[in-house]
């Protein structure tokens, strides 16, 4: 409840959805016109987990996506309806949370996509395992959140994940599971770090079989010295029944 809040104020002072028929996975990183990892959505059914003021759900749409919008923010949410209708798109809004989708049926899915939600949910086994009861077999999971290594380090004057001034030090052990908050539009927002090895295991245990990670770079990033991936993103192919 405290992120959901804290989107609903962000929303706020947003006051509009940048709706400009992008797919991007975070801020300050290359967005899906480099890494193609969602394919032709034309004509697809397409799940945007978390989807907040909806510019992924909208970009989807414009692609000609059928797209289902989830979020927990009800004002993020209705940024989305408002940009999509001054976009002229239809998107199937949901105020629900990220692992309740009983509304939908099984193996109706082609593809989810998730940028940025899954790291601020502390149980992803029931979100992973949600998402592939309605995928259909075959399709894909693409979702990205704060790269784990980011989260452990900062610069001199930050905590994890900032990037001031200085060289990069290490804040806290790559492998504490403990929450850390992060700044986002100026509102703190607890995240949940987990490592590499752990959401491989867990995208196993719930069915899925993963084809693509990519540890992406921060594009803005122009600080000197040794520098790490801001962002994970994982493309994962439902498998079983």
């Amino acid at each position: 409840m405290v992120n959901t809040e804290a989107w609903d104020r962000i929303a706020a002072r947003r006051g509009a959805a940048r709706a400009d028929g992008v797919v991007r996975y975070a801020p300050g990183v290359a967005d899906e016109r480099e890494f193609r990892l969602c394919g032709d959505v034309d004509g697809k059914r397409v799940l945007d987990v978390g989807c907040g003021s909806g510019e992924n759900a909208i970009a989807f749409a414009r692609a000609g996506a059928h797209v289902i919008g989830v979020d927990r923010s009800v004002a993020q949410l209705h940024l989305g309806r408002k940009a999509a209708d001054e976009a002229e798109v239809r998107v199937e809004w949901h105020e629900s949370d990220a692992a309740d989708l009983a509304f939908l049926r099984a193996d109706s899915i082609d593809l989810a996509f998730a940028a940025g939600v899954l790291g601020e949910i502390e149980d992803t086994d029931r979100v992973f395992r949600q998402v592939h009861r309605v995928l259909r077999p075959g399709a894909a999971l693409v979702f990205s959140y704060d790269h784990p290594m980011a989260l452990a380090v900062g610069r001199e004057g930050g905590g994890p994940g900032a990037l001031p001034l200085g060289p990069l030090e290490v804040c806290r052990s790559y492998f504490d599971p403990g929450p850390v908050t992060i700044e986002r539009d100026d509102e703190p927002i607890a995240v949940f770090p987990r490592t590499v090895a752990e959401v491989f295991a867990a995208l196993h245990r719930a069915g899925y079989r993963v084809d693509v990670i990519v540890e992406a770079e921060a594009v803005l990033d122009a600080e000197p010295g040794p520098q790490v991936p801001a962002v994970i993103i994982w493309r994962a192919r439902k498998e079983g029944v």
